[in-house]
């Protein structure tokens, strides 16, 4: 057998197996291909669950402060018949003022339209509280202080604060 025989043998032996070799290389390829887009579904799915988490905290929190600032509760939980009407009236601001400082952090979670409306609803309690200052008298106590804001408050209906409410329940139905 001459040699350019003897080669010519080798490289059609050798043709099917780099075709096989190239074929196993295609499959693997594509199967690698797979489970990093596999591994990478896997990740994001796990972000977003991770960052779930956070995001219902800040939307309870967010209607906790909601609550806790609504007139009625708030004086519910304030009041102490022995301050005069001015001693209560900063006690009330500066309750909310302290509620809403403690959770400002939480407007990183919640949508940009639903933080307005828990901080319009803050500015719109804290004018109820100030209007019925302005409207008794200078002598008058926590007691009448407390009766002319839930005048007012049965006066409005419903409250900015209640409305703020349903808005964060509805933002935070839509996330899932």
């Amino acid at each position: 057998m001459e040699i350019t025989e003897l080669l010519s043998y080798m490289i059609i032996a050798l043709i099917p197996a780099a075709a096989v070799i190239y074929v196993v290389y295609i499959m693997l390829k594509k199967q690698g291909e797979k489970e990093i887009s596999a591994l990478t579904m896997q990740l994001k799915k796990e972000q977003q669950a991770s960052f779930i988490e956070p995001r219902v905290d800040a939307y309870q929190r967010a209607v906790l402060l909601m609550e806790r600032i609504t007139p009625n509760n708030l004086i519910m939980r304030m009041y102490d018949p022995r301050l005069n009407a001015k001693q209560f009236q900063t006690a009330l601001l500066d309750n909310i003022r302290k509620e809403y400082e403690h959770n400002l952090a939480q407007q990183i979670f919640i949508s940009l339209n639903g933080w307005e409306m828990v901080k319009s609803s803050k500015e719109e309690t804290v004018k109820i509280i100030n209007i019925a200052a302005r409207q008794i008298g200078e002598e008058a106590n926590a007691t009448e202080l407390s009766s002319k804001i839930f005048e007012i408050v049965a006066e409005v209906g419903e409250l900015p604060t209640e409305i703020t409410i349903k808005q964060l329940k509805g933002e935070l139905q839509r996330l899932f």
